[in-house]
């Protein structure tokens, strides 16, 4: 086909569409008609060329334009249940599906440098000389650690929890627009932090009293931030590597997914803190704790499971609905 002649024919019909879906709001019913007529016009010559044409950018705006048009034919919106019914069956844990490796390899990575450190720093004394006197080690271990999930409100220290976890995700989050590569040293600090504490902890023979306070909450709570890391990642990996599709078009497709999850994990995190603020500081046993804990680690990587599976099959993206082929330009 030849792609110069096909828009030089059809470019009028084009224009007047994009005039009609500009004053939906005031068309008479013969420019309704119109419009509907156009928009299955115009749907066609997209079809054809996805079908004959590489060129992006024009591809691009006719899908925009079929978007708008489709909108303004079927009354704009789907009903907003709708839209949260999708979210959490299709956008939100197809997603973190498709990015398990990125998600896996985050976490192996992580857990195994606290390891390293928390080894380190329990066998060796003057690592520990330096991170603090014999005194403040010693308060720490005995008093600030315990004492941290229970010295406010519940209620304020879910919030406070929430807020902070949040922030570090939506950090590693944000960390894609440069190209993701501050996020492995936020995650690599974080688990320093916690392979200092853990080292500390075991060195004077409380390290599995810290598990059981940070494994009820610390699973998932731990699991959002991997995800949040190994998206932002991904994300940043898809401009230097886009494969066989233009980079623009990859780059939006992916942008838009990695804001399902940042919303996702908004709540994924709020039931992290409602369990750390709730049962980790509670007088449940130990084995009842970390089964709370666990179970909600279950439940969560099931649900992605599900879904995600469901979602890849019926060969869905994450993306929204009707979204355009690349980025708009303008």
């Amino acid at each position: 086909m030849d792609v110069d002649a096909f828009v030089l024919t059809h470019r009028p019909a084009w224009n007047r569409l994009e005039s009609l879906v500009k004053k939906r709001r005031r068309l008479t019913g013969a420019e309704v008609d119109e419009l509907v007529e156009l928009y299955q016009r115009v749907s066609t010559h997209l079809s054809m060329l996805r079908s004959s044409s590489s060129d992006a950018a024009l591809i691009g705006r006719l899908s925009t334009l079929v978007a708008r048009s489709r909108a303004a034919v079927t009354g704009a919106h789907a009903p907003l249940a709708s839209e949260f019914v999708r979210f959490a069956t299709v956008s939100f844990p197809v997603v973190a599906y498709r990015a398990w490796r990125w998600w896996l390899g985050t976490a192996v990575v992580f857990l195994a440098v606290a390891t390293v450190i928390a080894c380190w720093v329990a066998g060796n004394p003057d690592v520990q000389a330096v991170i603090g006197t014999p005194a403040e080690i010693d308060r720490l271990v005995n008093h600030d650690f315990e004492a941290y999930y229970s010295d406010h409100p519940a209620g304020s220290f879910a919030l406070q929890v929430w807020l902070n976890n949040a922030w570090v995700a939506a950090r590693a989050i944000a960390f894609a627009v440069l190209l993701g590569l501050p996020i492995p040293a936020l995650l690599l600090a974080n688990a320093a932090n916690l392979g200092v504490g853990l080292g500390l902890m075991f060195q004077a023979g409380r390290g599995g009293f810290m598990l059981g306070l940070l494994i009820p909450h610390g699973l998932l709570e731990l699991t959002a931030v991997f995800l949040a890391g190994a998206v932002g990642m991904r994300l940043g990996w898809t401009v230097i590597a886009p494969g066989d599709r233009p980079r623009g078009q990859v780059l939006a497709e992916q942008g838009r997914a990695v804001v399902a999850v940042a919303v996702g994990l908004v709540v994924v995190l709020g039931a992290s803190g409602l369990i750390e603020a709730m049962v980790t500081p509670s007088a449940f046993p130990t084995w009842l704790r970390i089964g709370i804990g666990v179970l909600a680690e279950a439940v969560f990587l099931g649900y992605v499971v599900h879904f995600g599976r469901k979602a890849v099959a019926a060969d869905e993206t994450g993306d929204i609905a009707d979204a355009p082929d690349v980025v708009p330009t303008s």
